[in-house]
């Protein structure tokens, strides 16, 4: 089974333009992602997929595969979609470019050992919520789920509501997802579904179709993407100090 990674980058960010680009220690964050993916040993192959030339320039000067993609993507895996075109492979794993530190573990995690090719078929890694400011936090997108670790729905509202236990727990989703090719392409041409319109959340496509989406759990999987300025000044800290 040949399972490729992915990693999305786009230059613009309303809160820090250019992130992928942003020098961490010597180099840009985009390398940073790159090497550390490298590592997991389920992955075949690791690509850039952007759609600036900017990105696409430091790439090849890094020696990182790189893929040019349409500036019309509105959604990662519009991006992924549009790489499977022409890398094939039977999975493809969306990794996050925005985070220098993404844990390799729950790379690992999402690529299970064999993949239905004949259905739209995706994973998702999800985590346990402790803290209640994270499971009110919309940002964070709750998961529930069937005992096979099929995904039933996700929210950003706390879900599910303990009306009649006190034996209950809250998960979460976190951005690294798996697809076969037909879930992909499923994904292109599909239009929005309702619950994906309400929640303003992509991934609930895949439910609102009744597509199968796995979950698999990942204990501890806190992630840092970095999204404004405090947050590059947090990860370079965090590197200096050996968190890598």
């Amino acid at each position: 089974m040949k399972v490729v990674g992915i990693i999305p980058a786009r230059y613009g960010s309303s809160r820090l333009p250019g992130k992928p680009l942003k020098d961490i220690l010597g180099h840009p964050m985009i390398w940073w992602v790159y090497k550390r993916v490298c590592t997991v040993e389920k992955l075949d192959e690791v690509y850039v997929a952007t759609d600036d030339e900017r990105i696409q320039s430091v790439c090849e000067d890094n020696n990182i595969p790189v893929v040019m993609t349409a500036s019309t993507h509105r959604a990662a895996a519009h991006r992924l979609q549009e790489v499977s075109e022409t890398i094939k492979a039977d999975f493809y794993v969306q990794l996050n470019g925005d985070e220098p530190l993404i844990n390799i573990e729950a790379v690992a995690a999402a690529i299970p050992d064999s993949v239905p090719q004949d259905i739209e078929f995706g994973t998702n890694i999800i985590t346990e919520m402790s803290d209640p400011a994270q499971v009110m936090d919309p940002s964070n997108i709750k998961m529930v789920f069937d005992d096979n670790m099929n995904a039933l729905y996700m929210s950003r509202t706390p879900i599910p509501y303990p009306f009649k236990a006190i034996d209950y727990k809250y998960y979460k989703h976190v951005g690294i997802i798996g697809y076969n090719k037909k879930m992909l392409d499923f994904y292109k041409n599909s239009k929005p579904g309702r619950f994906e319109l309400i929640e303003g959340i992509d991934t609930l496509r895949f439910l609102d179709y009744g597509k199968q989406l796995k979950l698999y759990l990942v204990p501890e999987c806190h992630s840092l993407s970095v999204d404004t300025e405090k947050d590059l000044e947090m990860v370079i800290k965090m590197m200096k100090e050996g968190n890598q």
